[in-house]
């Protein structure tokens, strides 16, 4: 998968192929950009062809797959125009049929091949995610919001954690453990369904005077990294299915031991980019080098010492956006647009990976129960974070609201424990995507509806 912003290269990159292992079907009709690609690439080289026709291109692709065994590399450009072109063509239908269509050509595109590597490409989400939480985390902001703004970090995921651990065993028979990890899977707040919203107030001076929309990023950012932090330290605590002294003291040593990583990476980078005055794609190329470096690194070293890697890969960002604000922009834009393709990606890979058999069965329907249990212990959460502070009753509650909305973080951790082999990764998955579904479309709906009601406008 090649991804960039436009004009940044992507097509041009193509003409280092070798013409003759290639075939390349154009689904946007725009052709190549270099001089006499028509000569490489024709019908009478047998390796073009031309349509955003989903069936006709699959059939393409089981022809090539058979009959042209010299072909190497198939470059499909774009899925987007595939996805656009059956758009359009059944514009004028109204059932949601057509939407399920959509789904089964692209599903059918994505061979065997894509869903064997889809835990590296999950990786590749989660090292994105995490880097961008860590150049868009602004610590002037929780200075200045104070307490509320820290305990936002936290406090709504614990509690949602603690119903989870409750309830789940319960009602799904899972063990104590499992549903601490299945608790972490579901903790999270989605920055991709609140910031842009929190971003349109305060572009629009809603909830100024006590910096609401400040308050729910803030929290939001702090929020998804904590929650990734313990998903990996559950599952590692399921993996073995040990609960002592030992396994538990691992926990705070990798957090230890990531923070310090990350601070000596982001130091080092911080030194290059300063001493070098590399451009940005260089830098973007520098840290998705050493964010993979550091996760081998907590692979090699596991039997022997624990690293949270992940962490280590936030504070490398953080540290950069501290000392190299203006940089840190310029790298969060390429980040932005790596995420822009890895985010389709991800959830296509999620809606693979689920198990619909299971999601819409009664053990389905438990699952549905223990999703909205959860959403009302985060809103305790929420509520206690606000006790005794300037928030008025209907800000509060706008609070809870934009505190409901899951996507990013399930999506890219929620197929993990499958990938994995364990025995709970089946309802994990499952209770991931429930929860995308129920509380995205509601959180949003609910934020969409309400700010104009219960937030003053300045």
């Amino acid at each position: 998968m090649i991804i960039g912003t436009s004009g940044s290269g992507k097509t041009t990159s193509l003409r280092n192929l070798n013409y003759k292992e290639t075939f390349y079907i154009d689904a946007d009709g725009k052709g190549l950009s270099w001089k006499g690609w028509r000569k490489q690439y024709c019908k009478e080289n047998k390796n073009y062809y031309r349509s955003d026709d989903a069936e006709q291109i699959y059939k393409v692709m089981e022809q090539i797959d058979t009959k042209q065994k010299h072909i190497k590399y198939l470059i499909i450009d774009t899925l987007n125009g595939i996805m656009v072109g059956d758009e359009m063509r059944r514009a004028k239908e109204k059932t949601y049929d057509k939407w399920m269509d959509l789904a089964q050509s692209v599903f059918n595109i994505v061979d065997d091949t894509l869903v064997n590597i889809s835990s590296y490409l999950r990786q590749i989400a989660l090292v994105i995610i995490l880097t961008r939480s860590g150049l868009s985390l602004d610590i002037n902001n929780l200075k200045k919001i104070g307490r509320p703004a820290i305990l936002m970090c936290f406090v709504p995921a614990c509690f949602e954690i603690i119903g989870v651990t409750i309830f789940a065993p319960l009602f799904l028979g899972i063990s104590y453990l499992e549903a601490l990890l299945l608790g972490s899977v579901l903790a999270a707040v989605s920055p991709a369904v609140v910031v842009p919203r929190m971003i349109k107030l305060m572009e629009e001076g809603y909830g100024k005077e006590h910096n609401v929309p400040e308050l729910i990023m803030a929290g939001a950012s702090c929020d998804d990294i904590f929650v990734i932090v313990l998903f990996y330290s559950f599952k590692n605590l399921v993996a073995t299915s040990s609960f002592d002294a030992w396994t538990i003291s691992q926990i705070p040593l990798s957090i230890i031991s990531g923070i310090t990583l990350g601070i000596i990476v982001g130091v080092f980078i911080v030194l290059i980019i300063n001493k070098l005055k590399m451009n940005n794609v260089i830098n973007v190329i520098f840290m998705l080098g050493a964010s993979f470096g550091m996760l081998a690194l907590e692979k090699a070293l596991k039997e022997y010492f624990s690293i949270s890697s992940l962490l280590a890969i936030i504070v490398m960002a953080l540290i950069i956006n501290i000392f190299k604000k203006e940089d840190a922009k310029e790298i969060q834009k390429t980040y932005n647009s790596l995420w822009s393709g890895f985010e389709i990606l991800l959830f296509t890979l999620v809606g693979i990976a689920t198990n619909i058999n299971y999601a819409f069965s009664n053990d389905g329907a438990i699952l549905v129960g223990v999703v909205l249990i959860a959403l009302i212990f985060r809103s305790v959460g929420v509520i206690v974070c606000l006790i005794a502070t300037r928030f008025n009753k209907k800000e509060k509650l706008f609070i809870i609201f934009s505190y409901l909305p899951k996507a990013t973080v399930q999506a890219s951790i929620g197929a993990i424990a499958l990938s994995e082999g364990l025995d709970c990764g089946i309802v994990i998955l499952a209770g991931a995507v429930i929860s995308i579904l129920i509380t995205a479309p509601l959180g949003a709906i609910l934020m969409d509806r309400t700010y104009n009601k219960l937030l003053s406008n300045e």
